[in-house]
């Protein structure tokens, strides 16, 4: 259906994609992976004639035998959304949020079908968003995108995406920034999208375990050429090129079995910076003096099936495993785990506690935490019209040297939780203990004093770091907040950027000229700079490649067992949660519903949304993914605004929908307590706590 030879994208002479040559059949998905800035999104963009002004394309694009490079615009319309069509990757931004949406795929629907009538289209508008899952689709059509949730607006893109059943559809990082559950909807409307349509699928992402649930093939992208395809199982299982071992290496694993993580060092190329040879030499721990000097094509081995070899030289089919790397036919034959290529500094373990070690210290203790925000209506005259009951009974606690998890879906109340610890003041209603210090009972100089022993690293570091102060003051900031000597600010800058993998010279630039990782350990080292003992992270790792997330993560496992630092983490991927933490909370709607060890929640979760949380976390595992059990949740979380009798998840509970009539009752009339199911004490203190009243 699609065949792309000798593809380049350029912007005033420096190439930003380099040579693509893909090849799709009908049905078949092909996955693209790879950092950002390696050319994905720009090879999509490409074959719909998407590209911003300025760009000049060469190559080929032929859509079933017809060349699509060189159309004019007018052709090309004719085209995208009947042969072609794309989701993007913020449906917020792709949808005119000024027009309702069922307006916005009526009129999809009807630009290539004139002779259709409003109210035929409209008909087959609720038919789309029914196909995709939206309830009550007649309603929704007259609802504006910002009334939708994430997950609503992506498969409403896909509905638009799909109205006149293209041949090929592009799917541009469809799961980025989404919840995990909603990841999995999504997921299954882009299959069921594809197998009702049959339309092939090139899906574009970063999430190496969501392209191995997915996708048939896949071609790894880096520096605008792609340095690897082969079939999904083959590439997973044997990778031929050092930088696809990276990025696999560098992905934490939600079952535990993926060993150290593997940062890939140094940073991709800058389009159109030269260098000579490969250009993944410069990173590369097994390049040598002939990968600098000539570029390496991308081959491999004739294919060994039935199938013929029908691809030209250069082009991949799906039969071959091909990889652009001077020793690929070594790597295919030894087979190396990542870190066995990789040099991996060593990262501190998490110290087992002995059955005599003292009971470490509480830092953090949290009892019944409720905030709620007023919902005011009116402009004029403001009246009190309901409450956001953004967090409504909370339970933290946090020891000496611990990692607690803090997870839960988009709105379920987590990062309004960590600003109200941060708050130190007294709690709407219940208890908050940072340090032994009851936050209700400090004064203004108390909370002054203590905010010191207390920290936070934000999600989003250029948002967070002050575009205009050099780094040196930066990190001296919280110094001299506590009034620290300026002999001891000069003597501390300098320590913490070497600290966290920078240089001392650092001081002196500005944060936009690091990258993203470079800047978040710039964040890192501003929250260590007051040697607090319990460090919030927000999503720290969140908008950060995966080789990049790697090097954050290990660094911060270090600076836990050197410092003795406690951290609370909140991250919507449990799969760090996993990797980093020793205790996991999961909270849904502003509630804790469980509780306990990482090992033991993970293992033998007792909550159904626990346990759907989990089952919807991709593994980087083809064989692993085809063979687990998915636990879709329906729908979305309910609004905040809403307070159900009973318990606040039966709406969406599989374990409530196969309860008989008889044992719906008290999930409908008694909200359920967080109550131990595992007993505390012992030397691993796997203490395990449920809310729910069929636990198991």
């Amino acid at each position: 259906m699609l065949d792309v030879s000798g593809l380049e994208v350029g912007f005033g002479g420096a190439a930003a994609v380099r040579g693509i040559d893909l090849r799709l059949d009908r049905g078949e998905t092909l996955g693209i992976v790879g950092e950002s800035g390696s050319g994905k999104s720009l090879t999509a963009l490409a074959v719909l004639g998407l590209l911003p002004d300025g760009a000049t394309v060469r190559g080929s694009v032929r859509l079933d035998g017809r060349e699509l490079v060189g159309l004019r615009d007018r052709e090309l319309a004719r085209i995208r959304g009947r042969k072609v069509a794309m989701v993007f990757q913020d449906p917020l931004t792709a949808f005119t949020p000024v027009h309702r949406i069922g307006d916005q795929i009526i009129e999809a629907v009807r630009i290539h079908r004139r002779d259709l009538g409003r109210t035929a289209a409209r008909r087959r508008a609720a038919d789309l968003l029914d196909l995709v899952g939206i309830p009550a689709p007649d309603r929704a059509l007259d609802r504006f995108p910002h009334e939708f949730s994430g997950g609503m607006r992506q498969r409403a893109m896909i509905a638009m995406a799909v109205a006149h059943d293209p041949d090929v559809l592009l799917a541009d990082e469809p799961t980025t920034a989404l919840d995990v559950t909603i990841q999995a909807q999504v997921l299954d409307v882009l299959r069921t999208a594809q197998r009702e349509t049959g339309a092939a699928l090139v899906l574009v992402s970063h999430d190496l375990g969501v392209i191995a649930g997915t996708a048939d093939r896949v071609a790894v992208m880096y520096a605008g050429r792609i340095v690897e395809t082969a079939p999904v199982d083959d590439l997973f299982a044997r990778p031929r090129h050092p930088y696809t071992l990276g990025l696999i290496g560098a992905v934490p694993r939600l079952d535990g079995r993926g060993g150290p993580l593997v940062p890939i060092p140094g940073r991709p190329p800058a389009p159109g910076e030269t260098l000579p040879g490969c250009r993944f030499a410069p990173r590369c721990p097994l390049a040598e003096e002939r990968c600098r000097t000539a570029e390496p094509p991308l081959t491999g081995p004739p294919p060994t099936g039935p199938a013929p070899a029908t691809a030209a030289p250069g082009q991949q089919d799906g039969h071959r495993h091909l990889a652009a790397c001077v020793r690929a036919a070594e790597l295919a034959e030894r087979g190396p785990a990542p870190h066995e290529v990789y040099p991996v500094p060593p990262v501190p373990g998490r110290a087992a506690p002995t059955a005599g070690s003292a009971e470490p210290r509480p830092v953090l203790r949290v009892r019944g935490l409720v905030k709620t925000f007023p919902v005011l209506k009116g402009s004029v005259f403001r009246r009190h019209s309901g409450d956001v009951h953004a967090v409504d009974g909370v339970d933290l606690d946090l020891r000496e040297g611990e990692t607690l998890g803090l997870v839960g879906e988009s709105g379920s109340g987590k990062s309004t939780t960590l600003f109200e610890l941060l708050r130190l003041a007294a709690p709407q209603a219940g208890t908050v203990e940072v340090l032994g210090h009851d936050t209700a009972a400090l004064d203004r100089a108390a909370a002054h004093r203590l905010r010191a022993e207390l920290q936070i690293v934000f999600q989003d570091p250029m948002a967070s770091l002050d575009p205009r102060m050099p780094v040196g003051d930066i990190v001296a900031e919280p110094l001299r907040a506590q009034r620290a000597a300026r002999e001891t600010v000069a003597r501390r800058v300098p320590e913490l950027l070497r600290q966290v993998g920078l240089e001392a010279a650092h001081a002196a630039r500005f944060p936009h000229e690091f990258s993203g990782g470079q800047r978040q350990r710039i964040s890192i080292a501003r929250a260590l700079a007051v040697e607090p003992r319990l460090l919030v992270l927000d999503e720290p790792v969140s908008a950060l490649d995966v080789s990049v997330q790697a090097g954050i993560l290990n660094l911060l496992q270090r600076l836990k067992t050197d410092l003795g630092l406690a951290y609370l983490f909140v991250s919507h991927d449990l799969s760090v949660i996993r990797h980093l933490a020793d205790r996991v909370s999961v909270m849904y709607l502003g509630r804790t519903v469980e509780s306990g060890g990482v090992r033991e929640v993970f293992e033998t979760p007792a909550h159904p949304y626990t346990r759907a949380l989990l089952s919807a976390v991709p593994l980087p595992d083809p064989a692993a993914e085809r063979s687990r059990r998915r636990i879709l949740l329906a729908g979305d979380p309910p609004s905040p605004t809403e307070r159900p009798a009973g318990c606040a998840f039966r709406g969406r509970c599989p374990l409530y929908a196969g309860l008989a009539a008889g044992q719906r009752y008290r999930c409908e009339e008694e909200a359920p307590l967080l109550t131990a199911t595992r007993p505390a004490g012992g030397p691993d203190r796997t203490d395990q706590a449920v809310a729910c009243h069929h636990p198991g």
